[in-house]
């Protein structure tokens, strides 16, 4: 046995060491290199190629409780004040006093301005003064009229003596009736001056600006010391008014109605008011009238809504959506839901075929699920089965959405 060991070691060829690497190819480090830039290559291709998520938008399902009612119309529009006024002054005069500011209430007849008095106190003096000299005059031509009047009765028996002529009469009559038409003239300018007076008056009275109605004064136009006049003049030196007071008790909703579904407005129609200041407060109020009159421009009628009740927080000019609820009409459409109804946006439901589907969201997917709906809901279908209260639906669904599809909620 040892000689056939031996035997096989003499057959072993020695051979000299060899830098790894080196023999007939690349490096070593290079097949790294090129390994790992095929695999960066194939993830980036893998990452550019993927299914990219589709981006959507989502709204939830509500739900109607128990006797609320169906919408048939929505609009917007703003709250407006049937009474409101910019109270100005009827002369022009420098403003002395303001007794008025934004937020007050003011009463009806409370003075609210005083205009400098002088020009018009100085003109009621004189057109006094002119009274009194009329009267004066008129006085003097009584007595001048008395004495005429003694001057003639004499005359007129002289004149049965021969003692004066008919001529002398007669002069002597003229002048009682010249006098007696300056008597009626002079009695004419007394009631002149007495109307000048109170024209004065009036003028001094106008310098006082009083509260046409009560109300809250919402905004405060005039200093002490400016001008005013119930005409714009002077430039933006002038002001037109002291003051604007609006009427609370007054206030309604003014909604511009599409013409194409003013046919779905009728006058004492029940509305929800849903102001933008409180987005969560729904205040009842109904329809007044629909203004009989369209907007060319805008193919818009307008419709007046009155508040069933009036709140502190409802201001002039505030922005104010209203939902027109769908009035009793018998056994067809049911005033008020007997049980609660489930909602979804009209928005969010595809008709295929004859079927209504709508998008789901499960998670990061969509999952297609075939619905049954009923009557509308203003901009809402009422859902008979297939949808429930709080799921998320996708808005407008995209072409080739299909079940479990990747989004991305916008």
């Amino acid at each position: 046995m040892s000689e056939l060991r031996d035997d096989l070691a003499a057959l072993k060829i020695e051979r000299t060491p060899e830098k790894i690497g080196r023999r007939g190819g690349l490096p070593i480090g290079w097949i790294v290199a090129l390994v790992l830039l095929g695999g960066g290559g194939y993830a980036a291709y893998a990452f550019a190629t993927r299914v990219k998520p589709v981006e959507v938008e989502v709204a939830t399902v509500s739900m109607r409780a128990v006797g609320g009612r169906a919408q048939v119309l929505t609009g917007n529009g703003y709250v407006t004040a049937r009474r409101r006024a910019t109270v100005s002054s009827k002369i022009t005069g420098k403003v002395i006093e303001i007794n008025v500011e934004e937020g007050k209430a003011v009463t009806q007849g409370q003075i609210l301005a005083r205009l400098d008095p002088s020009t018009a106190q100085a003109a009621l003096s004189l057109a006094e003064a002119q009274a009194d000299s009329a009267r004066r005059q008129l006085a003097e031509s009584d007595v001048r009229l008395a004495e005429a009047k003694v001057t003639l009765s004499r005359l007129a028996a002289l004149l049965k003596d021969g003692i004066v002529t008919q001529a002398d009469v007669d002069a002597t009559r003229a002048n009682v009736d010249s006098i007696e038409a300056r008597i009626l003239a002079a009695k004419t300018q007394v009631v002149v001056a007495e109307r000048q007076i109170a024209l004065q008056k009036t003028d001094i009275d106008n310098t006082i600006i009083r509260a046409p109605f009560s109300g809250i004064a919402i905004s405060k136009d005039a200093q002490p010391g400016e001008m005013v006049s119930p005409v714009s003049a002077g430039g933006g030196f002038t002001r037109t008014g002291i003051c604007t007071i609006v009427d609370m008790s007054s206030l309604e909703i003014e909604v511009d109605v599409n013409e194409t579904y003013i046919d779905r407005v009728r006058p004492g129609q029940d509305v929800l008011a849903t102001l933008n200041a409180y987005p969560e407060w729904q205040i009842p109020a109904r329809v007044i009238t629909t203004i009989p009159a369209g907007d060319r421009q805008k193919a818009t009628v307008l419709v007046r809504i009155g508040f069933n009740q009036l709140d502190p927080r409802i201001l002039p000019d505030m922005g104010v959506k209203v939902s027109f609820l769908r009035p009793d009409e018998g056994a067809g459409q049911p005033e008020v839901a007997a049980q609660p109804v489930t909602l979804v946006p009209k928005a969010a439901l595809k008709t295929e075929g004859s079927a209504t589907i709508a998008f789901v969201v499960q998670g990061d997917a969509v999952e297609r699920r075939a619905v049954t709906i009923g009557g509308t809901d203003g901009d809402r279908v009422e859902v008979k089965a297939g949808l429930r209260n709080g799921e998320r639906v996708v808005m407008s669904p995209p072409q080739g959405l299909a079940d479990g599809v990747k989004i991305q909620i916008k």
